[in-house]
């Protein structure tokens, strides 16, 4: 099975530069992808002269006149540009021309437009933002990171059920376990959603092992940590700033003087498994789970290694047609604690 790939060249902070190399590079490794890269013809083309011969049957390029700004706004990019890569990559999944999108641009205005063309799943009433985090035991997916700020119980219940499709998806497991983000791991704590929440995920017939704490993410206690978008994007943007400042800490001190510059070339080895292990480009590429297509965010700095796991994960995401499974598992889960309203955002 071929999967095709609809690739946003212009997004990001580098565009084509960055974006049409990781393409070319992944084509190469994985002989079972194609792609259709989206963006200004003229700029894409002369990055593609050089591919080899046979590597250019799998590969086309598709213009779009227009690009959405990473600074733009949410109503401008979704009713003003119409043909901008963003919209045409989007379009190519609804069309059915492609298996996935992938983009580095503007997530706001990403996941519009994704909501807008392709639509939400059966019983999903808003999509959500999910992500890879190291953990001591490998990794952890965590949602949402921001595309909803404020949640019902319903919503985080979806959560789940999309974050543990994904894992089962990606990874491969039959039945991830699911943690709920609180304060405490005891039932009585919490907020009345959280506390709301946590039954409905009881009665879902996920593998929901209850309440997580802020240090379980990094524990790999559950395979998927659930929590609303605000809760998620500070705990994101908090873990972010501190692994920068642990590797700013030990650049420092290895550097203080002779006697720890002798000692850091001793401990190189270690220090560059270190660095590999907690590498936030090994763990780029955000999924908006809950729509009726696959769709990656690459994170906007991303280099080429980046760029290439996030379409590693959008090409296993469509393998595994996880938007059906999500949909199939909102069913099953809805068989075992009954039809929930359709809540309104």
């Amino acid at each position: 099975m071929i999967i095709m790939l609809a690739v946003d060249c212009m997004g990001g902070d580098h565009g084509p530069s960055v974006i049409v190399p990781a393409v070319l590079e992944f084509l190469r490794q994985d002989r079972d992808c194609s792609a259709i890269l989206v963006g200004r013809e003229e700029v894409i083309a002369p990055l593609l002269a050089q591919a080899e011969p046979a590597l250019k049957r799998r590969w086309s390029v598709q213009h779009a006149s227009e690009v959405i700004g990473m600074d733009e706004s949410v109503a401008s990019a979704l009713r003003g540009k119409k043909d901008s890569s963003m919209r045409v990559v989007a379009n190519l999944v609804k069309d059915g021309r492609a298996d996935a999108a992938i983009s580095a641009g503007n997530t706001g205005a990403l996941m519009a437009i994704s909501r807008f063309v392709l639509k939400t799943l059966p019983g999903i009433d808003r999509p959500a933002i999910a992500s890879t985090l190291p953990s001591m035991t490998g990794h952890t997916y965590m949602l949402d990171l921001g595309a909803n700020v404020d949640c019902a119980p319903e919503h985080l219940l979806q959560f789940g059920i999309m974050g543990a499709m994904l894992a089962a998806a990606l990874d491969h497991e039959e039945r991830p376990s699911v943690g709920l983000l609180n304060i405490g791991a005891e039932d009585i704590k919490g907020n009345e959603v959280v506390k709301r929440a946590s039954e409905l995920l009881k009665a879902s017939g996920l593998n929901f092992i209850g309440n997580v704490e802020g240090d379980d993410i990094y524990k790999g206690t559950a395979e998927v940590v659930v929590c609303d978008g605000f809760v998620g994007n500070v705990a994101l943007k908090t873990s972010e700033g501190l692994a920068r400042m642990a590797r700013t800490f030990l650049k420092q001190e290895f550097s203080r003087n002779l006697l720890t510059k002798l000692a850091g070339l001793v401990a190189l080895p270690v220090l560059r498994a270190f660095q590999w292990r907690l590498d936030p480009r090994r763990y780029n590429g955000a999924s908006l789970l809950g729509l009726r297509g696959v769709v990656v965010k690459s994170h906007g700095s991303a280099d080429s290694f980046a760029f290439r796991h996030a379409l590693e994960q959008a090409a296993e995401a469509a393998r595994q047609r996880l938007p059906e499974k999500i949909a199939a598992g909102m069913a099953a889960a809805l068989q075992h604690i009954g039809p929930a309203p359709t809540l309104c955002d």
